[in-house]
């Protein structure tokens, strides 16, 4: 049974920075395309970042500069490390593994507020 767990979202300041992971249980983690997306309230899911296999990364331009992705082949985890925060940051935060078919976490929260 393939489980996507996302854990580390919360309630930070602007400015401030959050880390969020996703582990995986069930597939051969280090095989799969692992992603980050985002969905705000009202918006439809937005693509976030990505990191291959082999470890090379791309983000949408909105976080680029201020979000990191990264993986753990050992761990079977990938993080999202999000700092410089802004208020449209503001989102349920879901991973998904892609290979021979996707895979979806049910998300954390992360909210951006003084």
């Amino acid at each position: 049974q393939v489980q996507l767990a996302e854990s580390g979202g919360g309630l930070v300041q602007p400015g401030g920075s959050l880390r969020l992971s996703c582990a995986a249980s069930g597939i051969i983690f280090s095989n799969y395309v692992m992603h980050w997306y985002r969905q705000a309230p009202g918006k439809e899911r937005e693509w976030v970042a990505r990191i291959s296999s082999g470890g090379s990364t791309n983000y949408v331009d909105s976080v680029k500069g201020r979000f990191t992705i990264s993986r753990d082949n050992a761990r079977n985890t990938v993080y999202l490390q999000m700092n410089m925060m802004k208020p449209e940051d503001t989102a349920v935060y879901y991973c998904r593994a892609g290979y021979s078919r996707d895979y979806w976490g049910l998300g954390t929260q992360v909210t951006v507020s003084s």
